[in-house]
């Protein structure tokens, strides 16, 4: 974090792009710090200052340099750099079109080498004060300069005492020690599967904690669909005497627990996918497997379904006015829970198994449907048709 100036936003959301959370430049330094953990020897960077301003390529390049300075090798493509950014590098591998080698190696102070490489060929324009060696190297070695000054850069590169310097460097350092082992593994992650399951869910508890539009919100519509429904169903299970009351009475708590359920399932299914997508990168890395990343997406849910079906519950129940004994309240909680669990998890699964969250909801409309259809609540378990009426049991 510190290496990366990264100690500022230690506590920050990543978020979305363009949408909120850290900026671009803050991002590209993250991902370098992400990478920065497991210590390698050799980062390779694309383009890290694509889409900046000057300012946070700056800031990206800054953070590049330190890296290097703690030992290790960075090797960058760099697009339009400027003086200051092209000169933070040490060495240059400077390709032609068609991806023939003109140069490479050291740049030297103020890129001097460079120039005076270039500089020792006939015809090729000195450099101005001031003017950005990486643009200039662009305009002396572009092909209609080569057609005026009648020279193949690639070949003067391969006559040239540079070319046979790092012919002879490469050759040395390709050349293994006959002491070194082949590296060998005896597990394909660095921990077993409950340490790589802790690191996953201390992961999922910061991001939902973090994330006060998922975990908020949806206390707060717990919260407003309760007290809607309590006050529509307002004392309907004080009220016995007659078989339409006991109806009304089942139909309030079966709509209640269905309405809240899908509320669920749905605002679940954009939070899966930007955690997906993140755990895409990660397990690609080699940080953990698919399992531990979806038990703790799992877990995590526990306790924060828990606090709803309490709050849910026991705004429903008393303005419904239902029978306050112990075991008919605790009931009424068990299956409002776990109803409420399955319906959540049914919606991290239809995000799983579809591409992204725009087509989760399209999948998994049809089945609250079925469900609501085969439940036995509209039509009696006994008045379904025979060959429908494994559904009633397969329905959860």
């Amino acid at each position: 974090m510190e290496l990366v100036e990264l100690n500022p936003l230690s506590g920050a959301l990543v978020g979305l792009p363009g949408v909120n959370g850290l900026s671009t430049e803050q991002r590209k330094r993250l991902t370098i710090a992400v990478e920065l953990v497991a210590n390698p020897s050799i980062v390779f960077m694309d383009e890290p200052t694509s889409g900046l301003d000057a300012r946070s390529a700056a800031i990206v390049m800054r953070t590049v340099r330190n890296i290097v300075n703690t030992g290790r090798t960075i090797v960058c493509t760099i697009h339009q750099p400027s003086i200051d950014i092209f000169e933070s590098f040490d060495e240059l591998l400077f390709m032609k079109r068609g991806g023939q080698l003109i140069y490479a190696g050291p740049l030297g102070p103020k890129s001097r080498n460079l120039v005076e490489f270039f500089q020792a060929v006939p015809g090729v324009p000195k450099i101005r004060d001031g003017y950005n060696p990486a643009a200039w190297m662009l305009d002396v070695t572009s092909t209609q300069m080569e057609q005026i000054l009648g020279v193949d850069f690639a070949e003067y590169y391969r006559q040239s005492k540079l070319f046979l310097q790092t012919k002879e460097i490469v050759e040395a350092l390709s050349k293994p020690n006959s002491e070194v082992k082949e590296l060998t593994f005896s597990t394909k992650y660095a921990q077993p599967f409950c340490a790589q399951f802790i690191a996953c869910l201390w992961k999922q508890n910061l991001s939902y904690w973090r994330n006060p539009q998922y975990t908020a919100v949806r206390f707060f519509y717990t919260v407003i669909i309760s007290l809607m429904f309590g006050t529509i169903c307002w004392k309907f299970g004080s009220r016995r005497e007659t078989q339409h009351d006991i109806f009304n009475a089942m139909g309030a708590m079966y709509a209640a627990v269905l309405f809240i359920g899908i509320t669920n399932a749905t605002s679940v299914q954009p939070v899966i996918s930007i955690e997906r997508f993140v755990s895409y990168r990660e397990r690609a890395a080699g940080m953990y497997s698919a399992l531990p990343f979806a038990f703790s997406l799992v877990t995590v849910e526990f306790p924060y379904i828990l606090v709803q079906s309490l709050v849910y519950g026991t705004i429903f129940y008393s303005l419904g006015s239902f029978e306050w004994t112990a075991v008919k309240f605790l009931w009424f909680l068990f299956f409002m829970y776990f109803t409420l669990l399955y319906f959540t998890f049914y919606g991290m699964m239809t995000t799983a198994i579809t591409p992204n969250h725009m087509v989760a909801p399209i999948i998994a409309a049809p089945f609250y449907t079925l469900w609501n259809l085969f439940c036995g609540f509209m039509i009696p378990r006994k008045l379904i048709p025979v060959w429908w009426r494994w559904y009633y049991w397969a329905n959860p």
